[in-house]
Formats: structure tokens, sequence, C-alpha cells
């Protein structure tokens, strides 16, 4: 019986994770939220740990609230960046292996192709710079770990595709940035890349996301044609929606370690949210 302990269990990862393994015999997860275990609290994280003895560590709880962190600074760092480093030190001391949620907002967004994973991160925020610290801390704690870097998530929960079916129910246009690029990527194609990793001894840093790219626009109108509404988007520049929080114009992940490691290659984005919203 393998142990894992999901920390951020609520969260549309949290749930894609237990969907993943639900009805299998071989697993028990321990899952957490704030209310089970406080990450950024060190003893508290090491006692737990302690107690359950996990055979990994699935840190699904992070600070996603891009523009709120701007503002939120202290509780950025607490959740992305401390947190991280609590889990990791615990899983060293029973010797469990470390899975670290990470994000392409760790990059500057200024590239004309696909960030490998050895490309130099230039976060622009406080998101990605709190992430960034959560990835250098997870190195420098973990014996055992996998960094796993994402984009555009979706799954049950708040997202993207929901707001905007929701919008669709009672707009004719919608407003949508076309000048931001990246890889719509479900939560259920996220938890399959984690499993993947999981069970070898491949650790280091990935990107895992759908494979393919497109802007927010591209992706909105797809949503619609799937969730066969009139619905129309309206290509807006990034100028045009200001927000507090910078957002990268290009962050397309290429997935070089993961089809170098162990040769998978994760479902293209538009098969993916033709499942997704098939399943809504």
């Amino acid at each position: 019986m393998f142990k894992l302990l999901v920390t951020g269990s609520n969260g549309q990862l949290g749930r894609a994770v237990n969907k993943l393994y639900e009805g299998n015999k071989e697993i028990e997860l321990v899952n957490t939220d704030v209310a089970e275990l406080d990450i950024t609290n060190l003893e508290q994280t090491l006692e737990f740990v302690e107690q359950v003895k996990p055979y990994a560590i699935i840190n699904c709880a992070a600070h996603t609230g891009v523009d709120a962190c701007e503002t939120d600074i202290d509780n950025a760092y607490k959740i992305n960046a401390l947190g991280p480093r609590n889990l990791s030190i615990a899983a060293s001391k029973v010797g469990a292996k470390m899975v670290q949620i990470s994000t392409d907002y760790v990059f500057s967004g200024d590239a004309d192709k696909p960030y490998t994973e050895f490309d130099e991160p230039a976060p622009q925020g406080v998101y990605g710079k709190s992430k960034l610290a959560g990835e250098l801390f997870v190195k420098q704690f973990a014996d055992k770990f996998f960094i796993i870097r994402t984009a555009w998530l979706y799954g049950d929960g708040k997202n993207f595709v929901k707001t905007m079916l929701r919008l669709a129910e009672t707009n004719d246009k919608v407003r949508v940035v076309s000048d931001q690029y990246g890889s719509p990527t479900s939560t259920k194609e996220l938890a399959k890349i984690i499993d993947k990793l999981l069970w070898t001894e491949n650790y280091g840093t990935y990107h895992g996301t759908c494979e393919g790219s497109c802007s927010w626009a591209d992706f909105a109108k797809e949503i619609f044609r799937l969730a066969g509404k009139n619905t129309e988007v309206d290509y807006i520049t990034t100028a045009e929606y200001p927000t507090p929080a910078k957002r990268p114009a290009y962050s397309v992940l290429e997935k070089f370690m993961l089809k170098l490691t162990v040769g998978y290659e994760p479902a293209d984005w538009h098969d993916a949210i033709a499942e997704y919203i098939a399943e809504l």
C-alpha cells in the first residue's frame, strides 16, 4: 500500500489526483487542505508528515490569485515558497518523494519559441517570483523531487472555461485577449503526468502541459464551438485589458524532459478540452 499525501486537495488539481486514483487498492490518499494542515507552519508540517509517513507528497496547494499576489505579498511567499520548503524538509526526514507544482509564470514571457526546462527563469510578478522561490527551496531541501511547471489549468473548480461558458449565457459577444499565448491544460492530463513520473526515479524539473498552443481568444472560440454557443469572440490586446499583474505574452512550455525520460506525450489541448466539455 502506497500512501500519498495530497495538499490543497480541494483545489482543481487535488480533485483530479483523487479521481485518477479512485478505487485503486494499492494507493491510500491522505487528503489535506488548510483546515487539516497549515503547510506554512514548519513544526505542524513536520509532525503531520512524521505521523503519515507517506511514499510521496503531492503539493497542490498554492496562492494562485495572480493579481492578488501583487498586494498580498507575504501570503504569496508563505504559501508558494515557505510551504514547499516545509514539505520538502519533512519529505526528506521520512524519505518521501516530493512533487511540487510550479508555473509558466517563472518565465518572462518574452520568448518566440517554447521554453524548455533548461531556459533561465525570469519571473515578472510576485506570483511568478514566489513560485520560483518555492522551486529553489524544493531543490535545496528535498532529496527526491519532481518539480512540474504547468499552465492555463482547468478542471473541477473555478477556471477560464467555466467563466467563458457563464459569460456566453448572457452575452452575444465576449472580449478576450488575443496576444497572450500558452497551452490550455486539463487537470486530468496533469494528474496523468504526475503519475507517469511518481513511480520512477527520474527526479528533476519538468514541464507538464497539454501539447500545442493558442491565444486566450482562440481558446475561448474553441470553447464556444464545442459547447454549441453562438457567442462571438472580440479579439483585444493586453493593453486594452490592463491587470495589476503583468501576464507573460508567450509562455508555451516544451515538454522536453518528459519525452526524454518517461517517453510520455501529453494529449493535444484540442482533444483535452473537447473531452472536458463533453463531460460537463
